[in-house]
């Protein structure tokens, strides 16, 4: 095999979380008085820790993105949790791993439990060897979590471990945790228009048979 362990972002990646995470934001922008965004606005704040999008996008102290990060949490965990929906051929996808005996892990920049729970409500969790979501106070960092996958599957050779994500943010971790790296264009980030060769961009499949084809030549 190409590889010996396969570790996938969740959100853009396993699953299209984007419904809900727009309705928690619409909730939170409309309860806190904030400016309101179009819908490609609200796209960014898919995938990064969302105190950082909050902070970004409205130029917020630091303390205050965290106090809207809290509540955005909060609502998004009670009421819009489970708004998502898995993407096509990705359980195919996990159980090739599994036929071929790699490994298999989740980085992820969404908070661990969340993760856990949306992972377990949609059949997912028995595919994985590890899950790694980012703590409660956001320290870790999604390269933190890559070598936290790495750590956990016994595969310590970074030529033999591949991330698998959907943004620039997931290319760039996986650059500073010292791993292979493929994007997949039907997620949030990356598109299928973008140029797939040269130094610093990375190689891109537009859907999982692509993938598939990629993880077992």
């Amino acid at each position: 095999m190409k590889y010996q362990a396969v570790f996938f972002d969740l959100d853009g990646t396993l699953l299209d979380t984007s419904k809900g995470i727009i309705l928690a934001t619409d909730y939170i922008l409309e309860k806190f008085g904030l400016a309101p965004l179009t819908l490609k606005e609200k796209k960014i704040f898919i995938g990064p820790p969302i105190q950082d999008s909050f902070q970004q996008r409205y130029n917020l102290p630091k303390k205050q993105a965290w106090e809207l990060a809290t509540a955005w949490r909060d609502v998004y965990k009670d009421r819009f949790l489970l708004e998502a929906v898995p993407y096509e051929g990705i359980y195919d996808i996990l159980r090739l791993c599994r036929k071929h005996g790699i490994k298999i892990g989740v980085a992820t920049n969404k908070r661990e439990d969340y993760t856990k729970k949306l992972l377990e409500h949609f059949g997912f969790t028995p595919f994985f060897d590890w899950i790694a979501g980012t703590d409660f106070e956001g320290k870790l960092k999604k390269a933190d979590l890559i070598r936290l996958c790495m750590e956990k599957t016994s595969v310590s050779d970074g030529e033999k471990c591949l991330m698998v994500g959907d943004t620039e943010g997931d290319q760039k971790a996986a650059l500073q945790a010292g791993v292979q790296f493929l994007g997949v264009t039907y997620g949030f980030g990356f598109s299928n228009d973008v140029a797939q060769t040269g130094t610093g961009y990375p190689i891109l499949v537009n859907d999982c048979q692509q993938l598939a084809s990629w993880l077992i030549p």
